[in-house]
């Protein structure tokens, strides 16, 4: 797996950029992060969305995909798609440190 380095800290990703180590990630890596995809600043609303992906990764094994999100997170698609806009699934599991959701393009 590739190495690189963003903000001061060295992380494993795949080739499309997403982090493969779950633990190499942390909230300033995830400020970073957001950054590289033009997202200026995190706010409450898209740390509960990180929270929810991190968290039900560690239970499920897999990033969960928006339907998931939304049915079981509570987090409506319409808000996803404002806080992480154009290809929701994509952005926030980048943001949160996760591999790219199955059957995303």
């Amino acid at each position: 797996m590739p190495v690189t380095t963003i903000g001061d800290q060295e992380i494993h990703v795949d080739d499309e950029g997403f982090l493969t180590e779950y633990d190499e990630w942390n909230e300033d890596l995830a400020k970073e992060l957001a950054s590289n995809i033009g997202i200026a600043e995190l706010n409450d609303d898209h740390w509960k969305v990180i929270s929810f992906l991190r968290s039900d990764y560690q239970e499920q094994g897999e990033t969960a995909t928006l339907r998931r999100v939304t049915a079981v997170g509570g987090i409506p698609t319409k808000e996803l798609f404002q806080l992480f806009p154009k290809k929701p699934a994509r952005k926030m599991s980048y943001v949160a440190g996760l591999p790219k959701p199955a059957g995303c393009i």
